[in-house]
């Protein structure tokens, strides 16, 4: 097991350049599961979810060439496996995507239980209705077995807004016959580059970027080319990161469109990028200073399906506001394991209180401590937020499983290293 060694309090200044959005990488592979023709993906992040990712479609039958580690060519040019190998399977969640395609290809799926972070329940209940309303019969034998003779276009309300059982029922709706309607969709920006891949296609998608999308079915797809957009979180931790060590960042093809309601919400705790074009510019001069609510009331930073704020900012968000003074209240809706990291941060000196699974209270600023004695991170963005922590705390931290970190954040040690951090990487 790899553990990085930090050095906290160095100062970081420079430029960066965000890799493409991980979550973006899962559904636009699997769009390539429902053509025979090639197709071309660009800036996908060489992460390890993306790496296991390709290994499963490729045993699935789809020949991939990699050019190099951020472009490829998928062509799933024969009949596909129904079953994907389940040791692969069992290490991302983001592998659930394919459920959709090869039940719109092959007309059948068997899959098994999927990984992925432990951050508690994480529903598939929404994939299985909105397949069952276009026509597909569900089975549960421990793994997940749908066929349909043939899918047909349905009215669909989705439960909840869930991103992967929106980019399943688009997957399986573009080839369907008839017109499909899915409400409470959710509109992640990977929702939007699914639907924009899908259109180049041939797809007939509307609504894109909204909860409420319709889908006319099409006979049949054709290959195409498509470049994946900064990744968001990516960004969001680099802006935490700059602010909490009082760095001066600049960060390079930021997609700033993507993060109207992250700027806002750091902008709560006393932190404001310049948006330059397509660029970010962090100020070494941040306020870090909590906005009270009207009337003095303690703010509350909670996370909502989007355009509000993403449930994978809330860690490095609330590391962030441990920085800050003032008082702030953190409530995640969404998993009830997300916020156990902060004993983590407790114990480096963070003031926090965990009121209950789904919110805590920060009281900044507080100084932190290095944890020699290594501390381990339950998930990606727990992960990134201690390394965060660890970047700006008095003395030296380790931190184990590092594999976490590297699931979401491509070369992290070499990018932060480029900024003049102090980080090694070391086995065991």
């Amino acid at each position: 097991m790899e553990s990085f060694i930090i050095e906290g309090q160095a100062p970081l200044c420079g430029e960066v350049t965000p890799s493409g959005n991980k979550n973006a990488a899962f559904p636009l592979i699997s769009a390539a599961l429902l053509t025979d023709q090639p197709v071309v993906l660009h800036n996908l992040p060489n992460i390890g979810d993306v790496r296991t990712m390709l290994n499963i479609v490729e045993d699935l039958g789809v020949e991939v060439t990699r050019h190099d580690p951020h472009n490829v060519t998928l062509r799933a040019g024969s009949l596909l496996k129904l079953a994907p190998d389940p040791a692969r399977f069992a290490k991302i969640r983001g592998a659930l995507v394919l459920m959709g395609s090869l039940l719109a290809r092959e007309g059948q799926v068997d899959l098994a239980q999927p990984g992925g972070d432990q951050i508690g329940r994480r529903r598939v209940d929404t994939h299985i209705q909105a397949l069952q309303a276009l026509g597909a019969e569900f089975k549960y034998n421990g793994n997940f077995v749908l066929i349909a003779k043939k899918l047909r276009g349905a009215d669909i309300l989705l439960d909840e807004a869930s991103v992967t059982g929106t980019e399943n029922a688009i997957l399986a709706a573009v080839l369907a016959e008839g017109t499909t309607v899915i409400r409470n969709a959710a509109s992640e920006p990977h929702v939007q580059d699914l639907c924009q891949l899908l259109i180049k296609m041939g797809a007939r998608i509307e609504g894109i970027g909204s909860n409420l999308l319709t889908i006319h079915g099409v006979k049949s797809l054709g290959g195409a080319e498509f470049t994946l957009s900064a990744d968001y979180l990516e960004v969001g931790s680099f802006i935490a990161l700059s602010a909490v060590t009082r760095g001066e960042i600049l960060i390079k093809n930021a997609s700033p469109e993507h993060l109207r309601m992250t700027l806002m919400v750091y902008e709560r705790l006393g932190i404001k990028p310049e948006i330059r074009g397509n660029d970010l510019f962090l100020p070494d001069n941040q306020m870090l200073v909590i906005m009270p609510d009207i009337g003095d009331a303690i703010p509350k930073i909670d996370d909502a399906p989007w355009p509000g704020f993403p449930a994978d900012m809330m860690s490095v968000t609330l590391v962030a506001a441990t920085q800050a003074t003032g008082t702030a209240l953190f409530h995640e809706k969404m998993y009830e394991s997300r916020l156990f990291f902060v004993d983590r941060l407790i114990n480096m000196g963070a003031r926090i209180v965990l009121c209950d699974p789904h919110r805590a209270l920060v009281q900044g600023p507080s100084t932190l401590r290095g944890e020699k004695q290594g501390i381990s991170s339950p998930d990606i963005r727990a992960g990134i937020a201690l390394l965060i922590a660890a970047l700006c705390a008095e003395g030296t931290t380790v931190i184990r499983n590092v594999g976490q970190i590297d699931r979401g954040y491509e070369n992290i040690e070499d990018k932060l290293l480029g900024l003049g951090a102090k980080i090694t990487r070391i086995n065991g």
